[in-house]
C-alpha cells in the first residue's frame, strides 16, 4: 500500500450544487462557482468523522435557510447531511464583501502598498472565515485550513451579488 492512499479515501472528488434550492447565478457568478469547485477538487482533505470510507462526494443545497452539505461517497452511497447555519456567518460574508470591493476598486487607483494592505486585510478576513468553518463543522466533518479557506470561497460565492 501507497504512503498517500490514507489521503486517497480523506478527500472530496465530486462538489456539486443543487439548482433546486440554489438557483443559476448570472454568468459571472457561475464562473466563481466554477471556480471555487475547481480549486475545491484540485487539493482537499476532507473526511466525515463517524465514517471509515471515502472519497467523498458533496452536495451543496439550501434547507430553511441553512447550508446542506449531503455528503455520499463517490459511487453514490448516501454517508450524512449536515445542515450549517448561516446566520454565525452573516457578519464574515459582509465584511469580506465589503474588503473585496474595496480590493477591486484599489487595484485601478491605489499604490501597490495601499493594495497589498488590503489584500493583507481580505486575508485576514478569509482566515477568519475559515476557521468559523472548521468549528462549525467539527465533530462532524473533517477538513484541513487550505480546504476550509476553499469551502468558504465556494459559499462566498454563492451569497455574491455580481
Amino acid at each position: 500500500m501507497s504512503s498517500d492512499a490514507p489521503d486517497s479515501r480523506r478527500r472530496l472528488v465530486a462538489v456539486t450544487l443543487d439548482e433546486d434550492s440554489i438557483g443559476r447565478g448570472n454568468p459571472d457568478q457561475e464562473h466563481e462557482r466554477a471556480i471555487a469547485i475547481y480549486d475545491i477538487l484540485e487539493a482537499n482533505t476532507f473526511a466525515v468523522a463517524s465514517h471509515d470510507g471515502g472519497p467523498y462526494a458533496l452536495k451543496l443545497g439550501l434547507v430553511e435557510n441553512k447550508l446542506a452539505f449531503a455528503i455520499s461517497t463517490a459511487d453514490g452511497e448516501p454517508v450524512m447531511t449536515h445542515l450549517l447555519s448561516l446566520t454565525p456567518f452573516r457578519r464574515v460574508i459582509r465584511d469580506y464583501e465589503m474588503i473585496c470591493d474595496s480590493y477591486f476598486k484599489a487595484i485601478r487607483t491605489a499604490s501597490p502598498s495601499q493594495i497589498e494592505a488590503i489584500d493583507m486585510g481580505r486575508r485576514g478576513v478569509h482566515n477568519e472565515a475559515s476557521e468559523l468553518l472548521k468549528l462549525r463543522l467539527e465533530g462532524k466533518v473533517e477538513i484541513d485550513h487550505d480546504t476550509a479557506r476553499r469551502l468558504f470561497t465556494l459559499i462566498f460565492a454563492l451569497h455574491w451579488k455580481g
